[in-house]
């Protein structure tokens, strides 16, 4: 079987992807999912004039000249804390007592700090002058009315959600976050935590899967391990794709085994299609589309290496664009390699390394095997070697992939 190039299996796979129907949520709903349009300010932001700090509202001229030496001494007219909507008006020759968020009277033009002050409750001492506009947050000043607050395309975060909040955004259009089952297969397995015998490993892989789906903006199911049964295996498949917009198996597609679990059930459906992909590591795949909603799956290797980078390049892209994103996200930069690399002729090599952003170096580890789980876990960045080169020497630039 001739092995098929990386980027032309990530082009079949995005162009299989359909973005997912838009949808209303709540904002309480929202975190992880991404805007489907443009998003403006209704109202100004803040919506009105209001006190930066805990103070005094005044009308500058009047405290122009204090000093530490020479005071100035104000009355107090009024006292109003935030959330107070009385609307007032301040006179020249006084002040009104103020806190942090508080609607500013009508005629102040600034606000001094209670720290300048001796915190007079019917009169007041201001050791310090300021000058108009001073500690006033003026309606408008974050955000008017039409300004654009995030566009269509932006995955929702904590200061995303906060700003939309603020403008007063209680529902949003979006495309929520993907649903991605995580499905390991292998006699081989056990539950971490569990007794060992010898001949059995610990699952490490839907675990690790199941957190990299997380980490891609995804809802995650870990489904319970199965056995390398092929009637079992398909089962649990169409059981979880009736519930799921991505499915990702890990292990029972290698080349030839006699226990090849995953792709013995597959290929009963007829739309999973398995092939050699010229990536090191992770050179065996498979994709299609299953079940009534056309739910595609990945099929990954097994060696827990071979299906996180797999992960990486093919399953979290077409996370992306079932959210309507660019398939790549642009992680992507040049370093310069601290130490000698090699990768097999004819194979893109993604090899684990530490990347030094200060410097621009990345450093290979030692450990390139497609088990050596150890490595994995120290490396930040991934080292692409392109297909036709076998060795580079130290000093030569290279493209990185920096991992999340």
């Amino acid at each position: 079987m001739a092995m098929q190039p990386v980027d032309s299996y990530l082009n079949e796979i995005i162009a299989a992807i359909t973005p997912l129907a838009l949808t209303d949520v709540p904002l309480i709903e929202a975190d992880g999912t991404v805007l489907a349009a443009d998003t403006t300010a209704q109202w100004p932001l803040p919506g009105f004039d209001n006190s930066a700090m805990d103070g005094y509202a005044v009308v500058a001229a009047d405290v122009a000249s204090a000093s530490a030496d020479n005071p100035v001494t104000l009355p107090v007219a009024a006292e109003v804390a935030a959330g107070d909507t009385t609307a007032r008006t301040l006179t020249a020759g006084r002040c009104i007592k103020i806190m942090t968020g508080a609607l500013l009277p009508d005629g102040a033009d600034a606000v001094i700090p209670v720290e300048w002050t001796d915190d007079g409750r019917e009169s007041v001492v201001i050791t310090q002058p300021a000058s108009a506009g001073h500690a006033i947050r003026r309606a408008g000043d974050d955000a008017k009315p039409g300004d654009l607050l995030l566009p269509a395309g932006t995955r929702l975060g904590p200061a995303q959600i906060g700003v939309l909040a603020a403008a007063g955004h209680g529902v949003l259009r979006v495309r929520r976050r993907p649903r991605v089952t995580v499905i390991s297969t292998g006699n081989e397995l056990a539950e971490p935590g569990s007794p060992l015998v010898p001949g059995r490993i610990w699952d490490s892989n839907s675990y690790m899967l199941a957190s990299a789906a997380r980490q891609a903006g995804c809802e995650t199911t870990r489904y319970p391990t199965q056995r390398d049964e092929p009637d079992a295996v398909l089962a649990a498949i169409e059981h979880a794709a009736a519930t799921s917009d991505i499915l990702v198996t890990s292990g029972g597609v290698s080349m030839g085994g006699e226990h090849d679990v995953v792709k013995a059930a597959l290929t009963k459906l007829g739309t999973v299609s398995f092939r050699k992909v010229a990536m090191q590591p992770g050179m065996p795949q498979g994709f299609g589309l299953i079940g009534a909603n056309a739910t595609p799956i990945f099929t990954l290797p097994g060696n827990p290496v071979s299906a996180f980078v797999s992960f990486i390049l093919f399953v979290a892209p077409a996370a992306r664009v079932l959210q309507g994103l660019s398939a790549q996200q642009d992680a992507r930069r040049q370093a310069r390699l601290a130490g000698p690399a090699s990768s097999p002729d004819g194979k893109r090599s993604f090899l684990r390394g530490i990347l030094d952003r200060e410097s621009g170096s990345v450093t290979p580890l030692t450990g390139q095997n497609s088990h050596q789980i150890a490595s994995l876990a120290r490396a930040n960045a991934l080292i692409v070697i392109p297909e036709p080169v076998t060795s580079l020497p130290a000093g030569e630039l290279v493209e990185v992939l920096e991992l999340p």
